[in-house]
């Protein structure tokens, strides 16, 4: 189970305090990196200092991508783009009570999966920071599209199940969409038939 949101850290204590063993180890909660700053931090303390069974996943874009790409303070900028205090996710965790404070690639979906399973077994409250600037950022160059190599594709579906909107199926073989990939490769490390190739190839 996953919650999500302003109110997800929380909901996945007081959800876990109830269930106790019938859900921890079973559920995260995820939340946005300005969305914490503003309101998750709090639910976190409580976790902290409850020792709720519970992880907390943050996603770390570097920017508040919901509500229009405004600053907020872990970015080191302030509203009006000049640069500000920044604050340290990790170092927050830890300053507040949390020992275990783990960071990974989103787009390293083994390493994720991986963690997520570390940190699901462990009986103590934990984060995982998914770091990762947003794509729409001016400073963050996307890289050539990939196609589909439709002789190799095998219409497995396996590019289907992590959710790229680039990515769609059409006559028994998946097709990208050049205008929305930004080249992250993911798909290419998820298909078991090499059939993600990048423009030229």
């Amino acid at each position: 189970m996953t919650l999500c949101m302003g109110a997800s850290v929380s909901g996945l204590h007081g959800y876990n305090k109830a269930g106790g063993n019938e859900t921890e180890n079973k559920t995260v909660c995820v939340i946005g990196d300005s969305t914490f700053m503003h309101s998750g931090v709090t639910g976190l303390i409580n976790i902290a200092y409850n020792q709720s069974n519970s992880t907390v996943i943050i996603l770390d874009n570097s920017i508040t991508g919901m509500t229009g790409h405004q600053q907020n303070p872990t970015t080191g900028y302030n509203i009006k783009g000049d640069p500000a205090g920044k604050v340290n996710l990790e170092a927050l965790c830890h300053s507040i009570g949390i020992n275990s404070v783990r960071v990974v690639d989103p787009y390293n979906l083994e390493e994720c999966e991986k963690v997520v399973k570390e940190e699901l077994a462990k009986n103590e409250p934990s984060v995982i920071i998914s770091r990762r600037p947003c794509v729409l950022l001016k400073y963050v160059k996307p890289k050539k599209p990939l196609h589909v190599n439709t002789d190799k594709c095998r219409g497995c579906k396996r590019c289907m199940k992590f959710g790229c909107p680039a990515i769609s199926f059409r006559d028994g073989h998946a097709v990208v969409d050049n205008t929305l990939c930004i080249g992250c490769g993911v798909c290419a490390g998820l298909c078991p038939f090499d059939a993600f190739e990048k423009e030229g190839e």
